[in-house]
């Protein structure tokens, strides 16, 4: 409904009055972010004659104040309400890129508004309530306004707001019922332990207080542009602050945001994009007919291509382009490309890659809202698959394309999961990475570190694909795999679990290989799981934990100046804690930790998110210890499992094992990419071996698998070291 008042009171009582109490007026906040020691004055006799000769009105001239370096003649065509301040301007022109903007301000429409240093202000038709930083640009903006009750993208209340306007992010589920507050400074640790611990009531009752005592619910706060910020040719801008030195052209709509932006982090918000409710962390890039709604990005993230992100957490490192997201929380590390992929009620644990035409969610097995799936890191859903509501996947899962006909339960990681529809069954291939493609399970763990472009890097993030977490995981597939061989022997799945038997058979090559090994609790339904080279997968999997521990162990001890088994048994502890760990936004933490933290969060001893996230970076300082406690224990489980000690004399052994394995990784890695190299489809399309090295690379020059090869050789000099040998011989 439009309302009609006297034309004195446009830029004026921006704050309603009883909001304000007594001693304030309506620019109490606004004054407090002024810049410091500024001093302004009031306009001279002859600048106000020359603004007026220069088209330019105001309400009232007394009203402007400006800096004693302010210029008159750099002011043109302006129509000025309410109080205006207007710091230095030189005549210079700003330039970024290919743009040249004269200092000044020129043809805009101008209400209650602060203006630092140099900027440059052409063709805004509307500007109120914004504070704009020095050698800032602004040029073609249709509206860019800032109202009294502005969040800014927080879920938080202003004075006098009924609940029902609060702002909630409805994650990982479409009925709500893992909602969490976005504020600018959540991080993945925040929202994992915000979603996952739901029936803690006073533990959600904290994290709410934590929202709201980070931010102030007076009204009055203004827009704010950060120093050097660049922004032209946009339509509207409503309620937004953003920081230093970012770049937005071109935008459609920008509503109730945080847009975060330094000088060595700067984020650019692009063409044809349309935010609203959300927080965008630094360095990140969303252009090109972006919609998102009620979302928060992760430092140096991208949206892009006509990305749809709705109720949606994007982790830091993350990359969504073209498709739709809805209802989701990724983890740091997170790849989707394809116009045609659907990602809806999921927890992703990052590290993952989704595939064209996947459908993960909303295909309504039930009545009521999609369910939930919760996958592991490194998850990668093939072309065109789809799943049911509620399944969940261990790390590293690969899925071959497919519609899967029922839920899902793979608790077997680095596995490719098949449904064979011609002889319904499903199959699963425990450690299929690493016989037959090392070299994109190698490169996943590489590339996200190397792509760890975080501003600021509170939570300790692992990517490595050997970590506690898998560890432990593997531990259970191989107790399973033992339970399951015992069943198949028996041919009974009602019989006596005896995993001493298990183990028996899966040691035996021979009897392994003609076992037809079934696995149970996977799928819900009747048609046979099917575990395929069973043998292969138990035996990778326990090379794999020897090379994880043996490292972690030799490592450590070179570094401490160690030199036999004994001392590290005098000074690494361990117990039963380190079995169970957690996933809490891409920081790995024992299940006794986390315990802890909600601990003191009820307790009042952690007291605010800035002492939470003090506590995560306190945990990952230790981490590094406790991967070292954490490998003596998984290497004494699996001294257990072979039925020998763990002693000078077996853990050399198994130090020699470990630098096999990892030899063994490193040549599948190069065998893997090699075989792209080779396969005569693959050199079909190419006249000549020159033709195809100059469209691929030549194999020789990739930088990544002689990195690989080389890390390996410098672990053996490092293993040789701590041996006191010059080879390691390959074992018999």
């Amino acid at each position: 409904m439009i309302v009609k008042k006297p034309i004195s009171q446009l830029g004026y009582s921006f704050v309603d009055p009883k909001y304000l109490k007594k001693g304030e007026d309506e620019y109490y906040l606004r004054d407090k972010f002024l810049e410091n020691g500024k001093r302004f004055r009031n306009l001279s006799a002859s600048e106000i004659e020359e603004l007026v000769r220069n088209r330019n009105t105001s309400d009232n001239w007394n009203n402007i104040f400006v800096s004693d370096k302010f210029s008159a003649k750099l002011v043109r065509d302006c129509q000025f309400f309410g109080v205006i301040r207007i710091g230095d301007l030189e005549e210079a022109y700003l330039e970024y890129h290919d743009l040249k903007l004269p200092v000044g301000l020129y043809s805009s429409k101008i209400i209650s508004c602060d203006f630092s240093d140099n900027v440059a202000i052409e063709n805004v038709n509307y500007l109120a309530h914004y504070q704009i930083g020095k050698e800032s640009a602004i040029q073609n903006v249709n509206e860019m306004a800032c109202s009294s009750h502005a969040k800014f993208g927080n879920g938080i209340l202003k004075e006098g707001e009924e609940e029902k306007v609060r702002i909630w992010l409805e994650l990982c589920n479409e009925n709500g019922g893992r909602s969490i507050l976005p504020f600018n400074g959540l991080l993945p640790g925040d929202a994992a332990l915000w979603t996952k611990y739901r029936a803690d009531a006073a533990l959600l009752d904290k994290f709410k207080q934590f929202t709201a005592e980070k931010f102030d619910s007076r009204r009055g706060y203004y827009g704010t542009i950060g120093e050097g910020t660049i922004i032209k040719h946009c339509k509207i801008l409503k309620d937004v602050k953003i920081g230093d030195f970012a770049y937005v052209k071109g935008a459609n709509k920008l509503k109730n945001l945080t847009i975060n932006s330094n000088a060595d982090a700067r984020t650019q918000i692009g063409e044809g994009v349309e935010l609203v409710n959300g927080i965008i962390g630094y360095g990140c890039k969303v252009f090109y007919g972006v919609k998102a709604v009620r979302f928060v990005m992760g430092s140096n993230s991208h949206l892009k291509y006509g990305a749809r992100l709705i109720n949606s957490f994007l982790g830091d490192n993350a990359t969504i382009s073209c498709c739709e997201v809805l209802n989701t929380f990724i983890y740091p590390g997170h790849e989707q490309h394809h116009n045609n992929s659907f990602l809806c009620a999921a927890t992703v644990m990052g590290q993952s890659n989704m595939a064209a035409g996947a459908t993960i969610g909303s295909n309504h097995n039930s009545r009521g809202n999609d369910g939930e799936i919760v996958c592991g890191r490194g998850f990668w859903p093939g072309l065109c698959v789809s799943l049911k509501h509620n399944s969940k996947f261990a790390s590293y899962t690969l899925l071959a394309k497919g519609d899967y006909p029922a839920e899902l339960n793979v608790k077997l990681p680095f596995s490719l999961v098949i449904n064979d529809s011609s002889e319904n069954t499903l199959k699963i291939m425990p450690t299929y990475w690493f016989g037959y493609n090392m070299y994109a399970i190698a490169r996943n763990s590489w590339k996200y570190k190397d792509r760890d472009k975080r501003y600021t890097k509170e939570q300790l993030l692992e990517f490595d694909y050997l970590a506690p977490d898998t560890i432990e995981e593997i531990f259970e597939g191989i107790a399973l795999m033992e339970k399951w061989a015992s069943l198949s022997n028996l041919h009974n799945t009602q019989g006596n679990d005896s995993s001493a038997l298990g183990r028996q058979l899966l040691n035996d090559k021979r009897k392994a290989s003609s076992l037809m090994l079934r696995g149970y609790g996977i799928e819900a339904s009747k048609r046979p799981v099917i575990i395929l080279k069973p043998y292969e997968a138990y035996q990778t999997y326990i090379q794999l934990i020897i090379l994880y521990a043996t490292r972690e162990l030799v490592i450590y001890c070179l570094r401490e100046g160690m030199t036999s088994f004994d001392k590290i048994l005098e000074k690494v502890t361990t117990s039963d804690d380190l079995k169970n760990w957690l996933n809490i936004g891409g920081q790995l933490m024992t299940v006794q930790t986390v315990t802890k933290l909600k601990e003191q969060i009820k307790s009042g001893e952690i007291n605010s998110w800035d002492a939470l996230h003090k506590n995560y970076e306190k945990i990952g300082n230790a981490y590094n210890n406790q991967k070292v406690e954490h490998a003596l224990y998984a290497l004494q489980r699996i001294a257990v499992i072979r039925g020998g000690e763990l002693n000078n004399e077996t853990f050399s052994t198994y130090v020699e094992e470990g630098v096999l394995m990892n030899n063994r990784l490193a040549q599948g890695t190069y065998d893997s990419r090699k075989k792209d190299y080779d396969n005569p489809y693959r050199q079909m399309v190419y006249d000549s071996v020159e033709e195809m090295e100059a469209v691929v690379g030549k194999l020789e020059d990739n930088s990544f698998i002689e990195y690989t090869i080389n890390e390996a050789k410098a672990y053996e000099k490092k293993a040789c070291q701590f041996l006191k040998v010059k080879k390691i011989e390959v074992i018999q």
